[in-house]
């Protein structure tokens, strides 16, 4: 696996040997940065936001945004062997601008007091099976900046279907559905 664009383009990051992460795979992730920087409804500026990566896995997401120029990523992992793994990628590009929490994202509300970050972008790439995403999101509505975006990476049979977003963009990739919308903050 390749980071695609930015200071990093083409450097290798590792993934995990057993399969307790689904990688984000390159065609995908590609087409998500294409849409953030192209797509008029979503525009995202990349030079001074703060990202926040929950189910990190390797980090490939993250660490493409920090390729590009993001002020800092938060990296939310709980398998202990993908989470060994992102501290590894990040040592390799020897990156600094990333905060990594090995823990659940589920935790996010209980655990954590985040009121000093506000995201700008959100990345939310679940495992397929998960089904509370919903709960996820409001969650995590207190970590969005105001002019957020958000991205969710599921499998296309999945929905969404929650108050405190609205989805501006929706794109299948196969068996992932991928989301593009804001969280409303009102």
């Amino acid at each position: 696996m390749r980071i695609i664009s930015g200071k990093f383009k083409g450097k290798k990051i590792l993934f995990p040997s057993k399969i307790i992460t689904r990688p984000l795979r390159d065609r995908v992730r590609e087409s998500i940065f294409n849409v953030l920087l192209h797509n008029n409804k979503i525009k995202f500026e990349f030079e001074n936001s703060v990202v926040l990566d929950l189910f990190s896995g390797s980090g490939s997401f993250g660490i493409e945004c920090l390729s590009r120029n993001v002020d800092k990523v938060f990296f939310i992992e709980k398998e202990k062997e993908a989470f060994n793994i992102l501290k590894k990628n990040l040592q390799l590009l020897k990156i600094t601008k990333a905060e990594i929490i090995n823990d659940d994202v589920l935790n996010i509300k209980q655990n954590y007091n985040f009121n000093i970050i506000k995201a700008d972008l959100i990345f939310i790439d679940p495992p397929f099976k998960m089904t509370n995403i919903d709960k996820i999101i409001t969650d995590i509505k207190k970590l969005a900046n105001k002019n957020n975006k958000l991205i969710i990476h599921t499998h296309s049979k999945n929905s969404i279907n929650n108050s405190n977003i609205n989805i501006l963009e929706e794109k299948i990739y196969g068996v992932s559905k991928v989301y593009f919308g804001e969280i409303k903050l009102f």
